[in-house]
């Protein structure tokens, strides 16, 4: 089932990337959004209180996290969805998402370093305005990318807020 689901959204994003160009607005960081595969990065409090650090007010920060699968025992926080949630013609089923892929923010962070249909087509249909992510991900997605791995998520923030400063971002 998860396979023939990865196949059709793997079909969607194909078709959707030749009209999708990444381009970043202007305009000043002040809202982010955190895409977050949390099968592999259970750190999501860690990296909101790193990006706080870096001058985003924590209140402005809206994070979005995948699971492979939800494990008996396992309650996440508010915004997540599983496989379960996605549709086979890439729709989602909760309204978390929707109104994440929605939501205009400034900065949107894919925080996940090995990709994954739902969270490319997520990213794909993002309304933000500047996205960045891991180079190890399809590079079309992202109009920044960084070469660290997840569990380096110190390292990848301060990257990413530094050249931040240098774009006038911030």
């Amino acid at each position: 089932m998860k396979f023939i689901k990865d196949f059709r959204l793997k079909k969607i994003i194909k078709k959707l990337l030749p009209n999708y160009k990444a381009t970043a607005s202007g305009a000043k960081v002040v809202t982010v959004g955190i895409l977050l595969d949390e099968t592999y990065f259970a750190g999501r409090e860690e990296l909101i209180q790193e990006i706080a650090a870096q001058g985003i007010a924590p209140g402005n920060i809206k994070t979005l996290s995948f699971f492979e699968r939800i494990k008996k025992g396992q309650a996440p926080e508010c915004c997540h969805f599983t496989y379960k949630e996605v549709g086979f013609d890439g729709t989602f089923a909760k309204t978390d998402v929707s109104d994440f892929i929605n939501t205009p923010f400034d900065l949107l962070i894919s925080f996940y370093d090995v990709q994954k249909p739902p969270l490319a087509l997520i990213t794909l249909q993002s309304k933000a305005g500047f996205k960045a992510g891991f180079s190890t991900v399809d590079n079309r997605l992202n109009t920044f990318m960084i070469a660290s791995q997840a569990e380096k998520y110190k390292e990848f923030t301060a990257e990413l807020f530094r050249y931040l400063k240098i774009l006038n971002k911030l």
